[in-house]
């Protein structure tokens, strides 16, 4: 008989991965099923992104790469940096890691003790919480609902924060809310950090090139320089340039700390591919102008599903300033039964719902912490984000 670990009691599948794996379980049996559940982008992998993996092979790129990440990537990503974020990182405050989500789980194995408490702006995404907890650490949620346009008030940061308080979570823009953090505002949340000078900020700038309307990118570090020696700075390359499936995040942190995190990634997965890393380094240091023209698209998209959601009856949308989601609450269409006969009682109830009756995926709110809502990614080609919204519109108009 297998026995499996107690710890997995903790965690929960994702809830992303689930519904998207469903979608493309009905997908294979011949239904047209509209996928508004999935986190990457609809956009190819630049060419000459591909076209440096390919050099890189030929060239016998193929053994065991360094732990913390290629010379070459490395001296992209400190580029990176001082362009873009005014951060200046010494090849040892980098680690290069398989995705951004291996960076996060570096941190909290590499930094938190039994008992330790992660704060974590609410709603956040899936896997934020379950890490802290793999790690012996305890989450602690601090709510950032919609009338608040989904961002973190300093007032109550302050009062999350406790003696046993290791790490404070950012991530903006945010998914699953798309809410995107001004320069002012994280100037307060800053000035909070300031007063405790024992906690470190772990900040998610994963979406950083998706903002619209003219809202501009920042980041903590840059923000308050005081703090960069407790900051890790976690990005890469799977949102910007459309390389989800290539596997490279990367961080700028505090030397010591970026060599714990070393440590447990030698212990884990050891390096990531070197042919993924010669691509991501052409990434980062060519031509940038697709990021914008990609962004421009996903704006449109954005304004085109904030209108048609609002169309809906009992749905009310909030128009977010960056990423490739939206999370609109669903209250209207709590308590109510759909044509098909399905007492939707609840945000999960809907997400089924609409996924079996009227073939398209969304995420149920309950996943990243928040109720009644929906995560629903428009990070896909506009006839079929229309179709999918046109769906929800039909099935909110039938409950009953």
């Amino acid at each position: 008989m297998i026995t499996l670990s107690r710890r997995l009691d903790q965690v929960a599948p994702s809830a992303s991965a689930t519904m998207t794996q469903r979608a493309r379980e009905l997908a294979a049996t011949g239904e047209r099923v509209i996928g508004l559940s999935q986190g990457q982008p609809d956009f190819p992998t630049p060419p000459h992104a591909i076209e440096a993996a390919h050099r890189a092979a030929l060239e016998g790129q193929t053994k065991y790469p360094p732990i913390a990440g290629t010379p070459a990537l490395k001296e992209a990503i400190r580029r990176k940096f001082r362009r873009e974020n005014g951060l200046d990182y010494a090849p040892d405050e980098i680690l290069v890691c398989n995705g951004g989500k291996q960076v996060l789980y570096n941190a909290m194995m590499a930094t938190l003790n039994p008992g330790d408490e992660v704060v974590i702006p609410r709603p956040f995404w899936i896997s934020y919480a379950d890490m802290a907890v793999l790690a012996g650490g305890v989450p602690v949620p601090v709510d950032c609902p919609q009338e608040n346009g989904f961002k973190l008030r300093p007032e109550n940061l302050e009062a999350a924060i406790t003696p046993r308080t290791r790490w404070v979570m950012l991530n903006f823009p945010n998914n699953p809310t798309g809410a995107a953090c001004s320069r002012a505002e994280m100037r307060a949340i800053a000035d909070v950090m300031l007063r405790h000078p024992g906690v470190m900020v772990l900040t998610d700038d994963m979406y950083e090139h998706l903002l619209y309307d003219g809202v501009e990118f920042c980041t903590i570090a840059e923000v308050e320089p005081a703090l960069r020696d407790r900051v890790l700075t976690v990005n890469g390359v799977s949102k910007t340039y459309a390389m989800t499936g290539w596997r490279i995040g990367y961080c700028g942190g505090p030397r010591a700390l970026i060599r714990g995190m070393t440590n447990m990634q030698g212990q884990s997965t050891s390096g990531a591919s070197p042919i993924s890393q010669a691509a991501a380094a052409a990434a980062l240091d060519g031509p940038q102008a697709l990021v914008t023209e990609r962004a421009e698209s996903f704006r449109i998209r954005r304004d085109l599903a904030v209108e048609m959601l609002n169309a809906a009856p009992g749905v009310r949308c909030h128009k977010p300033e960056g990423a490739f989601y939206l999370f609109p609450d669903m209250s209207g269409c709590i308590g109510r039964t759909s044509q098909g006969g399905r007492l939707i009682g609840t945000d999960t109830d809907l997400a089924l719902a609409l996924l079996e009756e009227a073939r398209v995926g969304t995420v149920q709110g309950a996943a990243y912490g928040m109720s009644p809502h929906l995560r629903i990614s428009y990070a896909l080609d506009t006839d079929s984000l229309r179709e999918g919204l046109a769906r929800i519109q039909a099935f909110c108009a039938a409950l009953r």
